[in-house]
């Protein structure tokens, strides 16, 4: 077998592994819109503009690309840590009212993708 036929093998094994993998599903908006609102986070928090809270964009700002971001985002909406607000008070942060992980990460990667 020649250099270049052994190349042509091992680049179309790659591609055809690249195109047999899943695709990394995008979140379900509608229910991580809906748990977002059952849970109250749109009191604090909106898409585009600050309320109370940072927007999900400056959220999505804050953990988008990070290795441990999901992660930190999912203690933030699921463990009650004390937030302190720009005018200098803090309160426990509201937990999601789920326990279901896959509705959480759901979430999570909505805001992610923000």
């Amino acid at each position: 077998m020649t250099p270049r036929t052994l190349t042509r093998l091992l680049a179309a094994a790659i591609a055809g592994l690249a195109f047999s993998l899943p695709a990394a599903a995008a979140p379900d908006e509608a229910a991580a819109q809906k748990l977002a609102k059952a849970s109250g986070c749109t009191k604090c928090h909106a898409i585009d503009k600050n309320k109370k809270g940072p927007s999900f964009q400056k959220v999505a700002a804050k953990y988008k690309g990070k290795a441990d971001g999901e992660q930190k985002l999912i203690d933030q909406v699921t463990k009650a840590p004390i937030v302190k607000f720009p005018d200098g008070t803090e309160e426990e942060h509201d937990t999601v009212d789920s326990k279901d992980m896959a509705e959480i990460k759901n979430l999570v990667q909505w805001i992610l993708a923000q």
